[in-house]
């Protein structure tokens, strides 16, 4: 303060000077400058994100193509790709414009959908007996079998040509195909076991019925076959592709994945699709030839764009082999080569031949080709340029290559796409899993046994774009995780009950609460910069399960004063990022409240007569715990404690209540009360496991000892009175055989050891037995018969 003489105060002098100011360094790592990496499938490594419009993101994404059921590996990559945009939307705010596309039409959807409508005409024929029908299914399962046995050896010698000619890529290839033959070999082995199993019964009640269950696979293709020119309804696909199309919708809405922005079907979009193949061929990229229309790649790359960019082969695709060339076209492409100028050259249009359905065209009778319709549908609705492009690996050749060529070649550019995104395969007993390897476990089949959240966090655990495995370790360790959120979120809001404004401790920071905030800080930075390293979930689920390993051992330690505003910050935010992966929807009471009911309010008004309870409980427990310590009232105090624990464990968890008995006190909380009888259903049969594995072993162990009494019951003198010797000495060992020939030396001695060895184990049962073994005997086989029933009671 200045002040003059006279105390009068004099404001400072404004200085147009500012004192020097050291500006932080700034970091040349992308991750902590704040920019969002993500592996391009286009450059095969993580890439700084940058959309083409600022913070507009014009994303699609491949849907299903509906002609089956969807499997786990569909729920894997439409979960990873729903947990991606909403980090995108919820987490780094940008603005999402999401489409994903049915395919309706497809060689897949055909093929099924002739096959279902031969099968039920077959089913709904009179004509077609018991009798019949068994040679009918004999014909068709030999017809698999030759068809199968043909292609295993030309896969064979596909093999042998590779390595003759040392081909690696192509041998890889032959080998992988050759493994997942064997695969649907093995399953036609179990088709023809049913097939002959079903054959094998009288023509009454539901054997006809179970011999088409049975046969349908090989029947269906015979069928196809044969009729399959037939069937020309549109109906007939329309109504398969429906079906399934709302299975799909409906496994998703189950799964909590959000509905996209925008959802386009193939068939609505024909018109358009002829429209973009005649600007096509209109740019000299592409040419008629028999009713189809082919892109070009000669021409193509000729104008200067590129192929096969996401699985390079060289040019013009010159590395393409037959299979993928097979898999490119679809089940029903005929004989084509002849039709091509190239042959690595891929359909836009497909002529459209018997029992396929077909829309008029100036190319002719038609149907659109597998890739063409991504190309249309996107560049419809996102426009020229799209921002992210995502599928299954599987999808990248040729799919995602041919669509890229295609567009490339209607728009005139040089990127449709600037990010292309793809999830790794899910794998099942060491194969991808897939319908056409009968490896598959449907989405509804999974939902039985898991509930959508464990789903959710079992793909949160694995990086989004590498293979990953399904299978019991896993879902186990996402419902291991799942209850150490759950339990943790319980503990806070036991905490936050209380009024912490009335508590003496809590007030100020002590080493231990220090510790935790850092940890605390430590788990979100490392959340923000996982999440900014291509969206990896695995590593910010792990920072955040060890922030709440940290707080549990901060809450254990001994006489802790728990910092509760620091706890509920954690809490908070570790709910608001599950929020953000739709581990937490607010539809039920998983995650932090903030007021310690949980999201769902679970018993609202209940908190009082719930409190009394526990008090009461609370003090009969340890009024019993006290009164235990007097040998006299041990067994009633025990009944009561059993009561107790009957509240605890049986009844409560009915009314949605969990206990939790701590050295402080009871703790309580509010719960699912379905959760809660699964959890007890669950640890029921952990418990009737661990009583089986019990029981098992003292089975062997009894069996053994029932074994011994009965071998120790046979007197010395008695071992070897058998027919194969005709004299003994004093002590019953056998010196003469029965043939009237000596007993050897060796063989006496070694008889007499048996017999002094049969002695000792006598001696010791009649001590055992009180000079009663049979009465040992009975007893033995008793307790042999009662755990054998206990085994066969848990059995049932």
């Amino acid at each position: 303060m200045s002040l003059s003489g006279t105390g009068t105060y004099l404001a400072p002098t404004p200085s147009t000077t500012r004192h020097p100011w050291h500006p932080p360094a700034p970091s040349t790592d992308p991750i902590a400058s704040g920019h969002l990496l993500l592996r391009n499938t286009l450059t095969g490594k993580k890439e700084p994100f940058v959309p083409h419009t600022a913070r507009h993101i014009k994303w699609y994404t491949c849907g299903p193509t509906v002609y089956d059921s969807s499997h786990v590996g569909h729920a894997r990559t439409y979960l990873s790709f729903d947990i991606m945009r909403r980090i995108m939307s919820d987490y780094f705010h940008y603005n999402v414009l999401y489409q994903v596309n049915t395919t309706d039409i497809d060689d897949k959807i055909i093929l099924r959908a002739r096959q279902n409508e031969l099968m039920r005409q077959l089913e709904e024929d009179a004509s077609v007996d018991f009798e019949k029908l068994k040679s009918m299914a004999k014909e068709a399962l030999e017809e698999a079998k030759a068809k199968s046995e043909e292609k295993r050896l030309a896969i064979e010698a596909a093999v042998e040509e590779a390595k003759a000619n040392n081909d690696s890529r192509a041998r890889t290839e032959q080998e992988g195909l050759l493994e997942q033959h064997l695969v649907k070999m093995k399953n036609l082995d179990k088709d023809e076991a049913n097939i002959v199993e079903a054959c094998n019964v009288s023509s009454g009640g539901d054997a006809r019925a179970n011999l088409l269950k049975a046969a349908k696979s090989v029947l269906a293709e015979k069928l196809d076959r044969e009729k399959g020119h037939l069937i020309t309804d549109h109906a007939v696909f329309n109504a398969h592709a429906r079906k399934y199309e709302r299975e799909f919708m409906e496994d998703m809405e189950a799964l909590g994945i959000r509905e996209p922005d925008v959802l386009t079907r193939v068939t609505e979009y024909v018109p358009k699709i002829i429209t973009f193949v005649e600007t096509i061929i209109e740019k000299g990229l592409a040419y008629k030839s028999n009713g189809s229309v082919y892109l070009s790649l000669d021409a193509f790359e000729k104008a200067g764009h590129n192929y096969r960019k996401l699985n390079p082969a060289g040019p013009g695709g010159a590395a393409t082999s037959e299979a993928e060339m097979a898999e490119g076209e679809g089940a029903l492409a005929s004989n084509s080569g002849s039709e091509k100028r190239n042959p690595n050259d891929f359909a836009l249009w497909k002529a459209s031949k018997a029992g396929e359905p077909a829309w008029e065209s100036p190319f002719g009778p038609g149907r659109p080709g597998w890739h063409i319709e991504c190309s249309v549908v996107a560049g419809d609705i996102l426009g020229e340029t799209v921002d992210i492009h995502s599928g299954g690996e599987d999808l990248k050749f040729p799919h995602h290559d041919n669509e890229l060529a295609q567009s490339e070649a209607c728009f005139g550019c040089n990127q449709w796409v600037n990010y292309f995104t793809h999830t790794g395969h899910l794998h099942i007993e060491g194969l991808k899993m897939s319908k056409s390897l009968k490896n598959f476990i449907t989405i509804r089949q999974a939902l039985e046994h898991n509930t959508a959240r464990q789903l959710r966090i079992m793909f949160l655990l694995q990086a989004w774009d590498q293979p990953m495995n399904y299978s019991d370790q896993t879902i186990d360790d996402a419902r291991s995780k799942e209850t150490t959120f759950k339990n943790f979120f319980r503990e806070v809001e036991a905490l936050v009950r209380d009024d912490y404004l009335a508590q003496e401790v809590g007030w100020r920071m002590d080493e231990a609460d220090h510790k935790l905030s850092d940890a605390y800080l430590a788990a979100r930075q490392l959340v923000h910069e996982s999440l900014l390293d291509n969206f990896n979930t695995k590593e910010a689920m792990t920072a955040m399960l060890k922030v709440i390993n940290e707080a549990n051992t901060y809450l254990r330690a001994p006489n802790a004063k728990p910092c509760i505003l620091l706890l509920r910050a954690i809490a908070t935010y570790i709910t608001q990022i599950l929020k953000v992966f739709g581990v937490v929807n607010g539809s039920d009471d998983f995650g932090y409240g903030g007021d310690g009911k949980g999201d769902s309010g679970n018993g609202a008004g209940a908190e009082p007569y719930i409190g009394a309870m526990v008090s009461f409980r609370e003090s009969v427990r340890n009024a019993a715990l006290e009164a235990a310590k007097g040998a006299d009232a041990k067994a009633a105090i025990n009944a009561i404690l059993q009561i107790c624990d009957g509240l605890r464990d049986n009844e409560l968890p009915k009314l949605g209540v969990r206990l939790e008995d701590r050295p402080t006190g009871t703790m309580w909380n509010l719960e699912d009360p379905e959760v809660m009888l699964r959890e007890m259903e669950q640890k029921a049969a952990q418990e009737k496991e661990i009583q089986i594995s019990k029981l098992e072993k003292q089975l062997i162990a009894k069996e053994k000892e029932l074994e011994k009494v009965k071998s120790s019951m046979v007197k010395p003198e008695d071992l070897f009175r058998t027919d194969e010797f005709k004299e003994w000495d004093e002590s019953g060992v056998p010196i003469t055989m029965a043939n009237g020939e000596a007993v050897s030396g060796g063989q006496v001695k070694k008889r007499k050891k048996a017999v002094e060895k049969q002695a000792k184990m006598f001696a010791d049962l009649m001590e055992k037995s009180g000079n009663n073994p049979q009465e040992l005997l009975d007893s033995t086989q008793s307790e042999v018969d009662s755990i054998r029933a206990k085994l066969s009671e848990l059995s049932l």
